[in-house]
Formats: C-alpha cells, structure tokens, sequence
C-alpha cells in the first residue's frame, strides 16, 4: 500500500486535530520532542524491526501533527524545499556547496 504524505496528514488530523488543538502548539510540541527521545533511546540501543519501524511512524505522526497546527501542508513544503522545480536535493546542494555549507 502506498501512503502519501498528505493523506497520512488528514488521516493524523481526522485521528487527533482536535486534542492537538486542545494542548495546543507548544504542548503538542512538547509530546513531539518525547517521541524523539524515544527514537533516540531506540537508535542507540540498537532496536530494529518493528519496534524500530514505531519509533520512526510515532515521530512522523507527532511532526505531522504540529504542521497541522501551524497550517502547514508538510507534502507541499517539502516538495517546495527539496524538489524545486522539478529537481530533487535541497537549494544549497543543488548550487554546489553541499550539505555543511
């Protein structure tokens, strides 16, 4: 099955909008920046499979959450960043300087 970004947005929003509205954006934020840590904890400990595969989803529904919020649509913004155009990578890589600058 293939997700797009912006489906996975709205089904995120019909799931949770309305408690992220609750806790607001720096709450919301705060839940976000926990499931990283618990990213983190797994990465480093060496998970794989699908505890590893859950880390990664909770932290993309958390992060897709606070674009909601912010009235971001994530799919738009990174297609606007790393695929201007018509060419894939970001600006600054696109222009040479690589990815430190």
């Amino acid at each position: 099955m293939t997700l797009e970004l912006s489906a996975f947005q709205r089904l995120i929003e019909q799931l949770y909008l309305a408690k992220d509205r609750e806790r607001g954006l720096e709450g919301t934020y705060m839940w976000f920046q926990e499931e990283v840590g618990e990213l983190t904890r797994a990465l480093r400990r060496g998970h794989s499979g699908k505890d590893l595969e859950g880390e990664f989803a909770d932290v993309l529904a958390w992060l897709v959450s606070l674009a909601s919020l912010a009235g971001v649509d994530i799919e738009a913004a990174a297609r606007e960043k790393y695929f201007r155009g018509g060419v894939p990578g970001h600006e600054k890589d696109r222009q040479g300087s690589g990815p430190g600058g």
